[in-house]
């Protein structure tokens, strides 16, 4: 599956953005599907992940209340809502696909995005 990722850029703390991560092929609801992010100089982090039928959803404490994982597995795509974004909310964010049971974990996802980049100014 091929992933692309968009809707980052500039925002002002408080303010929000929609992150849309669309899949290619004909298989999109096989795959759990989540939301990553890298500060510069930090390692790739967990943000969000959605379970195939979209019924379960686990994300970081640090973006739970304001960040939500939707997905469309008629659009083959996969939605980051973000609001009361913080400064360190700032970070490319990538959308991978998995094939096993969900998880959390970055290498147990096999698919990638090119990543999307949110920048929240204070």
């Amino acid at each position: 599956v091929q992933l692309q990722a968009s809707g980052g850029g500039l925002v002002q703390a408080g303010g929000s953005l929609r992150l849309s991560c669309a899949a290619s092929g004909r298989t999109f609801s096989r795959y759990g599907m989540g939301w990553f992010r890298q500060a510069p100089g930090k390692e790739r982090e967990f943000v969000a992940v959605i379970s195939r039928s979209g019924s379960t959803t686990y994300y970081v404490d640090s973006v739970k209340g304001r960040l939500t994982i939707s997905r469309d597995n008629a659009k083959n795509t996969v939605y980051l809502q973000m609001s009361s974004l913080k400064p360190e909310d700032t970070a490319v964010y990538y959308c991978a696909a998995n094939q096993g049971a969900l998880s959390t974990r970055v290498n147990a996802h096999d698919y990638w995005g090119q990543g999307t980049l949110v920048t929240v100014s204070s």
